[in-house]
C-alpha cells in the first residue's frame, strides 16, 4: 500500500458520503458534499501523478484508478436521476455515459486477457475531466441560482466526449475483436 493507492481508495470511500450528503437536501450538507467531491476529484489527478513521480506505479493502482473514476461518476449519475435533478434528455445522456463506461471496461478486460493493452488516449483524459467538472456543477445546481443551464450543457458535453471515446476505443480494438491478423 502506497500513498497513490491510498488516495485512490479514499476516493472510493468518499463516494457514499458524498451521495448521502447530497441526497439530504440540506444546503449545508450539500456544500459539504461538493467540497468532499472536489477533494475526491483532485485525488484523481494526484494519485497517478504521485505514482509516476514516486516510482510507485502498481498493478493495484492501475486497476483501482479507473474503477474509482467509474464508481464516482456512476454513483453520482444515479443519485442525480434519483433526486430528480435530470430532465428526460439528461437521463438519456447519463445512460449513454454509463453504457460506454461499462462497455469500455469490458473491452479492456477482454483485450487484457488476450495480452493486448488498451492505452488511455488524451481525449479520454479530457472526457474524464469533463465528466468530473459536469458532475461537480450538477452538485451545486440546487445551491447556486442560474447554474442549471451551464451544468446541463456540461453534462451533454461529457456525454458526447464519452460516447466519442467509446467509439474510438472500439474502432482501434476492432482488428483484435474481428479475428483479423494484427
Amino acid at each position: 500500500m502506497n500513498l497513490p493507492n491510498i488516495l485512490t481508495l479514499s476516493r472510493i470511500v468518499a463516494i457514499p458520503v458524498i451521495i448521502f450528503l447530497f441526497l439530504t437536501g440540506n444546503p449545508v450538507a450539500q456544500w459539504f458534499a461538493f467540497a468532499l467531491y472536489v477533494i475526491a476529484a483532485i485525488t484523481d489527478f494526484f494519485d497517478g501523478a504521485l505514482a509516476r513521480r514516486m516510482n510507485a506505479v502498481s498493478p493495484l493502482g492501475r486497476m483501482l484508478d479507473p474503477i474509482a473514476d467509474k464508481l464516482l461518476v456512476g454513483a453520482l449519475l444515479i443519485a442525480f436521476a434519483f433526486a430528480g435533478s435530470f430532465t428526460t434528455g439528461l437521463t438519456w445522456a447519463a445512460i449513454a455515459i454509463m453504457m460506454r463506461e461499462i462497455a469500455v471496461s469490458g473491452l479492456r478486460e477482454h483485450l487484457g486477457s488476450e495480452g493486448v493493452t488498451v492505452h488511455v488516449t488524451a481525449i479520454a483524459k479530457y472526457k474524464t475531466m469533463t465528466q468530473l467538472i459536469a458532475l461537480g456543477a450538477m452538485l451545486v445546481v440546487p445551491l447556486v441560482p442560474g447554474l442549471e443551464l451551464a451544468a446541463h450543457g456540461l453534462v451533454w458535453l461529457a456525454a458526447v466526449l464519452t460516447v466519442y471515446t467509446g467509439v474510438e476505443y472500439f474502432m482501434k480494438a476492432w482488428p483484435h475483436l474481428s479475428g483479423a491478423k494484427v
